[in-house]
């Protein structure tokens, strides 16, 4: 029964992921939707005729160029409004689920696509920092300084990206430094608990046109919402320290481009309060621990691109390392007041990556892009998880020890050509090559106390993958206000490993086949845009889910698990009006239908069966609404905004196989009034203005009372209502 309690403390993490709503990227005529810089109105916006511009497909194009979905967020919109990850960001762009239960944990999808709720499956939803692959969940959580922009793919990415881009792929990018100096300060204060932050970067030259330097830090510290009541102390603290710079250097028409980083993060994970039902709203926590977490995340990357005039192409070479350290200074595992068990451990994620492309213009009308890929990975975890005698029976503490290392080599080749037989008319068809070799090794050693020991080294367990992903896009150009396109793609990402007591020791990746239209109209003068798209994704061998199986010896244990075949699809929407000069109104809907067609492989490996058709914490809707109103003052100006964001009915995480648990629906309401006098800025700003109660996640009881522990539902409320300030001076 040991194997049982310790499987189902690792089921009982699974977290939420949260609907996405939306923010408009149509565009006036030959351009995007010009940057949404903060609560300033996109009427200022489109007088001032900016573009723009994003790197989607690793070449520079305006937004309405692109064809396909994406959404890009510029870094000034992010810090007015006070988002300061990956994560936050989220409701930013239409179909990007992001969530979190801890510091050191994330889950993601798009669409419905690359769902990843537990720590142990690989993202199927890329993110990239500068171009460089980060292979955890994690890092949509950390902090993001001196930001240029966000721009989020929704679709199978991998021609063009790395691996694991099956649901879409994230790209962050840094701003870079130049010949002008540049200073950024900001600073904010928000309550009731106590939220500051406090960040600033300096960026300018050394040597005009040859080099350049930027740097970066910031302070981020807050008390959260929910409070341990046994300990009398904050349940979800939260303290960060971060830094980053870059080196540039420009001799002549070569580019060479140094990035390092540094994050501290102090907070907890897993701050779950016990609940009796849905409708039982409580931020009361009941551990004997606070369940803190210590990380360190830091990394070296480096870009070199070398024009090559004699072939009309650009070499582009990357190199990077990123380091990621955990520490779980104390968890209290069996969720509630009781002694029942505690954990610690840390883990360690070593990455390496290297990958090279050539831009080629072949002909008037031909143009390539073809790259080699490559990544190494290697992860190593370590815990202790003490089992008391009320839970085991014994007269003696059980201790159970397990170590784990993985590591993984992908190869890849890639390449996309795009034919443009007229101005109207373009097409691009793109594949990809990805070869996976994972391996796992480990040991289980279990101390009775004074009965001794019990375990030993684990077998080694091997993955190998090959896989083909192609990508087929055709775009016309109507007018210089419209454009429609449409594609199709296959998208993948690589497998895993479970337990050597699980009935299956490893589990396949899993793939989707995506079929999208969509449209972009930008209305003459300006003054209007929208852009939207339909999409089917048809969702093979999908492992969104961990679940419970029967264990080799009896008991139970955590799997993760290709589930069965899933099927999404729906329309997104996006767009802004502007009424008159000064008052702009922008807001999206995203609809989707994201449904089991099969669930038979969930039931053959478990042998159970799901209370429901629905993905967990997938919602059928999504929206957002949101108006910005300028008062010029002369010298000066007066913004007042206000913003509405909902999502629907959304599947909680379960393993009851009849009564399926759904969660309501909300709306949340934030607004701020802004006041700007040359580079000075002074906003007063609320969230969650009438403290709607919502879950960010839900875990049904049944997963505890399969471990034998006192059962209750477990659940994470959303953050309730903040009112700060802030301040700004860009200079």
């Amino acid at each position: 029964m040991l194997s049982i309690r310790h499987a189902c403390f690792a089921s009982a993490s699974v977290a939420s992921v949260a609907i996405a709503t939306l923010l408009p990227i149509a565009a006036h005529a030959q351009s995007a939707l010009p940057e949404d810089r903060s609560a300033q109105t996109v009427a200022t916006q489109q007088s001032e005729n900016q573009l723009i511009v994003v790197t989607a497909r690793k070449r520079e194009e305006t937004l309405l160029d692109v064809p396909l979905a994406v959404t890009a967020i510029d870094g000034d919109t992010l810090a007015s409004r006070g988002m300061n990850s990956v994560r936050e960001a989220a409701v930013l762009s239409p179909g990007l689920n992001i969530n979190s239960d801890g510091a050191g944990r994330a889950f993601v999808a798009i669409r419905g696509v690359g769902v990843t709720l537990v720590q142990s499956v690989q993202p199927g939803v890329g993110l990239f920092v500068d171009g460089i692959y980060r292979p955890n969940t994690a890092y949509l959580n950390n902090p993001l300084l001196d930001l240029e922009r966000i721009e989020v793919l929704r679709g199978p990415q991998g021609t063009l990206y790395g691996k694991n881009t099956l649901g879409g792929a994230i790209n962050v990018i840094t701003r870079l430094p130049g010949n002008q100096f540049e200073g950024r300060a900001s600073a904010s204060y928000a309550g009731p608990d106590d939220q500051m932050i406090v960040a600033g970067s300096l960026s300018g030259p050394i040597v005009a046109d040859l080099l350049s330097v930027r740097v970066a830090a910031s302070h981020q510290e807050q008390d959260g919402f929910s409070r341990n009541i046994l300990l009398d102390k904050a349940g979800t603290p939260f303290n960060s320290d971060s830094i980053n710079g870059t080196v540039r250097l420009t001799p002549g028409a070569v580019e060479l481009t140094v990035n390092g980083y540094y994050d501290w993060i102090d907070s907890v994970n897993i701050p779950y309060s016990r609940v009796d039902g849905t409708d039982d709203y409580s931020r009361d926590l009941t551990f004997n621990t606070l369940n803190a977490v210590e990380y360190k995340y830091r990394g070296i990357n480096a870009k070199l691109a070398v024009p090559i005039e004699a072939l009309a192409s650009k070499l582009t070479l990357i190199g990077a390392f990123d380091a990621r350290d955990g520490t779980n200074v104390e968890g209290d595992v069996d969720f509630g007041p009781g002694d029942f068990a505690r954990a610690t451990g840390g883990d360690t994620l070593r990455t390496k990556t290297t990958e090279l492309r050539l831009d080629s213009d072949l002909s008037p009308t031909i143009s390539t892009l073809m790259g080699l890929f490559y990544s190494r990975e290697e992860a190593k975890a370590v815990d202790a998880t003490t089992l008391y005698p009320i839970i085991t029976g014994f007269p003696f503490d059980v201790v159970r020890n397990t170590t784990n290392a993985t590591k993984a080599d992908t190869y890849a080749a890639f390449g996309t050509v795009f034919w443009n037989p007229t101005n109207a008319w373009e097409v691009a068809l793109g594949l990809r090559y990805d070869r996976e070799t994972r391996s796992a090794n480990g040991s289980v050693v279990t101390v009775l106390g004074p009965l001794g020991s019990v375990g030993g080294p684990l077998p080694e367990a091997k993955i190998k993958s090959s896989e083909w992903q192609p990508k087929l896009t055709v775009r016309r150009t109507w007018s210089p206000e419209l454009m429609t396109y449409a594609s199709v793609a296959r998208g993948y990402r690589g497998g895993g490993f479970n337990a050597p007591t699980a009935p299956t020791r490893t589990y396949r990746g899993d793939s989707a086949w995506t079929y999208e239209v969509g449209a972009k109209y930008g209305a003459p003068g300006g003054n209007a845009g929208i852009a939207g798209a339909l999409f089917y994704n048809d969702y093979k061998d999908y492992i969104g889910l961990n679940s419970i199986a029967p264990a080799a010896g009896g008991g139970l244990v955590t799997v993760d698990l290709n589930s069965g075949d899933v099927e999404t699809y729906g329309v997104e929407l996006e767009g802004f009006v502007k009424p008159v000069p000064a008052w702009s109104v922008s807001g999206g809907l995203t609809l989707m239908h994201a449904r089991f067609t099969d669930s038979s492989a969930y039931t053959q490996t478990t042998g159970r069966t799901l209370s429901s058709d629905r993905l967990t914490f997938q919602p059928d809707w999504s929206a957002n609404l949101a108006t910005d109103y300028t008062i010029d003052l002369g010298a000066s100006e007066f913004v007042l905004s206000a913003n509405v964001t909902g999502k629907g009915k959304r599947l909680a995480a379960t393993l009851n196989q009849t009564t399926p648990t759904l969660l309501d629906g909300y709306w949340l309401v934030g607004g701020s009034a802004t006041y700007r006098t040359g580079p000075v800025q002074i906003s007063a700003f609320v969230s969650n203005l009438f403290k709607e109660e919502y879950w960010e996640s839900f875990i049904e009881r049944t997963t505890l009372q399969l471990a034998g522990l006192p059962a209750s539902d477990l659940g994470i409320m959303g953050d309730s209502r903040r009112v700060g300030v802030r301040a700004a001076l860009n200079f």
